[in-house]
């Protein structure tokens, strides 16, 4: 089989065995792969520093017969290593960088995805950790997957939304009028909050400097994603915990 090369960013690695790695990475054109880095902790010359999670890098593989493809180098574009520097920062990484592998873990390409990951990665390692990066990461995420839940008009009668009125419920669409929340379970929301929401899907998806949020929105807002994220996600995902303990979800 020929070898194929691509820019790709680190997921996360598995060490196996005395010097092997099992590595998952992120390309424009293939989508979430995963690969077998024979001797990677003993190889300077092939892969060094750059199978580190949160980096970009060249890499080359051949497939192998399987999922599982065979590495046989990787070329470190950028290791970011302000995130190691900042353990909010680091920690909102391997949640972005889990949260992407979950809601896009077919293997075909996604340039859109590529493109919002390698951004949100190097806000946070020229900026820290943000709350405000976390929810953008979600919104935009669940947009590009399809899954971004209504805002601005009511989930069940297409009604917009008026102040003092408004709902959420993400298993029943999203937001709710006053009329058709009655009829369900549902948490009450701000519509500040809900435009706020619904203005930041009109920026640039890969812009995540400049953004500010009131408490409220961040509060809500940080909500009703992680409500709309259970509903399609497979599994609870295992940075979780650890972020919300360095970074706590802020008060709704």
């Amino acid at each position: 089989m020929p070898i194929q090369s691509a820019e790709a960013i680190i997921l996360r690695h598995l060490d196996y065995g005395e010097a092997d790695r099992i590595v998952t990475f992120l390309t424009p054109e293939h989508g979430v792969k995963k690969g077998f880095a024979r001797s990677a902790r003993n190889s300077r010359k092939r892969f060094g520093a750059a199978l580190e999670p949160y980096a970009s890098v060249r890499m080359h593989w051949r497939a192998r017969g399987g999922e599982l493809l065979t590495l046989r180098e990787a070329e470190l574009l950028d290791l970011r290593a302000g995130l190691r520097a900042d353990l909010a920062a680091l920690a909102l990484a391997a949640y972005g960088c889990e949260l992407t592998e979950e809601l896009f873990w077919e293997a075909h390409g996604h340039r859109e995805v590529f493109a919002l990951l390698a951004a949100y990665l190097d806000h946070l390692a020229s900026a820290g950790g943000e709350a405000s990066a976390r929810l953008l990461l979600e919104l935009r995420l669940l947009n590009l997957a399809g899954y971004v839940p209504h805002l601005l008009h009511c989930s069940e009668c297409n009604v917009t939304l008026t102040p003092g009125g408004a709902a959420f419920a993400a298993g029943r669409g999203g937001s709710l009028c006053r009329s058709c929340a009655g009829s369900g379970p549902a948490r009450t929301v701000a519509l500040g909050t809900l435009g706020s929401l619904a203005r930041s899907l009109l920026t640039p998806p890969t812009a995540f400097a400049g953004f500010r949020f009131s408490p409220q929105t961040l509060g809500e807002g940080s909500a009703l994603l992680a409500e709309a994220l259970r509903l399609h996600l497979h599994r609870p995902l295992r940075t979780l915990a650890f972020l919300n303990e360095v970074l706590p979800p802020p008060a709704a």
